[in-house]
C-alpha cells in the first residue's frame, strides 16, 4: 500500500474518515460536483488525476462521491483505496454500453450483472465467477427509483 506525503491513499489522495461506506462511482470527474450537489452540507475531499471526490449526508447518512476515469484499471484503483479508508458499497453511476438494441443511453437501468469481458477483474477472480450485483443493494436502487 503506497500513501502520498500526506499519509492519503496515493491515487484518490483520501485517508479514512474521508469518506462514507457508500459511494457513488461516476467516470466523467465533472459529474462528481454535479451528484455532490444533491448531498446535505456536501464538500469537496480531493482531486488527483482522474479521482474527484464530494462527500455528504442523504437522509443523515454520510456518502461519498468519487470519479473513476474511464475503465476497468482506473475503477479497480479508486475501490481498492476507497476500501482502505472505509467505503464498502459501491454504485457505478452514468452512461455504460449495452448489448441489447432496445436499451438507450437515455434511459435509466439498474443493472443486476455484466460480461466480464476485460482484463481487470481476471487479476481477482476466476473468468468463471459471474459478476453480479448485491441483491440488497439492486432492491434498494429498485424502491428507490
Amino acid at each position: 500500500m503506497t500513501l502520498n506525503a500526506q499519509g492519503k491513499q496515493y491515487h484518490v489522495a483520501l485517508g479514512e474518515g474521508d469518506v462514507g461506506k457508500y459511494v457513488l462511482l461516476p467516470g466523467d470527474p465533472g459529474r462528481s460536483k454535479l451528484i455532490a450537489s444533491y448531498f446535505d452540507d456536501s464538500y469537496h475531499v480531493a482531486t488527483n488525476r482522474e479521482y474527484v471526490t464530494y462527500t455528504g449526508f442523504l437522509d443523515g447518512v454520510k456518502v461519498s462521491v468519487t470519479s473513476t476515469g474511464i475503465g476497468c484499471p482506473s475503477t479497480a484503483i479508486a475501490v481498492e483505496e476507497l476500501v482502505r479508508v472505509g467505503a464498502d458499497t459501491f454504485i457505478r453511476v452514468g452512461t455504460s454500453g449495452a448489448i441489447q438494441k432496445d436499451i438507450h443511453s437515455d434511459e435509466l437501468a439498474i443493472i443486476t450483472g455484466a460480461i466480464r469481458d476485460e482484463g481487470t477483474t481476471t487479476h481477482y477472480l476466476p473468468m468463471a465467477f459471474p459478476a453480479v450485483a448485491n441483491i440488497d443493494t439492486v432492491l434498494a436502487l429498485q424502491k428507490s427509483a
